[in-house]
């Protein structure tokens, strides 16, 4: 992660009392930009980005993902953990940890993140089913053994996963191999771009245990028809594969309509 000097810190907490742009969208504005950092942590727990009893990136990381002062990300860290989000641990390997995937008022934080952005998740969505499938294809074209070397590689090592850390870790490197085996760096910085929105700019994918279940076969899948040079069945796993996602995406904005439902009419 890129350390933020003084001169880059001052700026950004000069920059968090009016606006700051922690999407690829509108800037917000007139809102505390600590709250628009907890509303984002939140639905990325919601979307499994981060599970219970993982750690989360250190303050410095998380001021660099999101583009905002640690001041910021520090009082979101804060109020997580007194609404029962987070838990601090003390100590050489101590953080914030995570304690509970939904609370009484996910539905509000979900909502207030994603509703004002869905056009915009809207165009990620369909950009991915468009782009992802011919990056695939391509790879099934052009792949050469060093490729099948990194792809295979990347592969056994999501199967192998001990944790989510690793999991995470491993499906970036299988997707970049994939990508990579384009011999096009525009589709590779493409892919990776596409991948850091999706995730929120958190750096991982939205994740259930049946998600990764399901991911494993696809991966699988989606190797084997790279390397055997099947172009048409890259592309079309490829397209089923990355709806993954946006299935996990629209499913929470689902759940917090509902969730808000409820509430009205108690």
């Amino acid at each position: 992660m890129i350390a933020h000097g003084a001169g880059t810190e001052a700026s950004l907490a000069a920059n968090d009392s009016a606006a700051a742009t922690l999407t690829w969208g509108s800037p917000i504005v007139a809102r505390h930009v600590a709250d628009d950092v907890a509303d984002r942590l939140i639905t990325a727990i919601a979307l499994g980005l981060y599970v219970p009893a993982q750690q989360l990136p250190t303050e410095r990381e998380l001021a660099s993902m999101l583009g905002v002062s640690r001041t910021s990300v520090r009082e979101a860290l804060g109020q997580l953990t007194d609404t029962g989000y987070l838990e601090v641990r003390r100590g050489r390997n101590g953080g914030y940890f995570v304690l509970s995937t939904w609370g009484p008022t996910s539905a509000e934080h979900v909502r207030r993140h994603l509703v004002p952005k869905w056009s915009e998740f809207e165009e990620l969505f369909d950009a991915r089913t468009l782009i992802e499938p011919l990056i695939a294809r391509t790879a099934a074209l052009r792949h050469t053994e060093d490729d099948d070397i990194r792809i295979q590689a990347a592969l056994q090592a999501y199967q192998d996963a001990p944790n989510h850390d690793a999991s995470r870790n491993a499906d970036s490197m299988l997707h970049r191999a994939i990508a990579e085996a384009s011999h096009n760096q525009l589709l590779v910085n493409l892919s990776v771009d596409l991948r850091t929105k999706i995730s929120l700019n958190l750096g991982a994918e939205p994740y259930t245990d049946s998600v990764r279940q399901t991911a494993i076969h696809q991966h699988h899948d989606l190797v084997q028809a790279v390397i055997e040079g099947r172009v048409d069945d890259a592309g079309d796993i490829a397209a089923l594969h990355f709806v993954l996602s946006e299935t996990l995406i629209r499913d929470l904005i689902a759940r917090a309509e509902r969730d808000d439902e409820r509430e009205d009419e108690r």
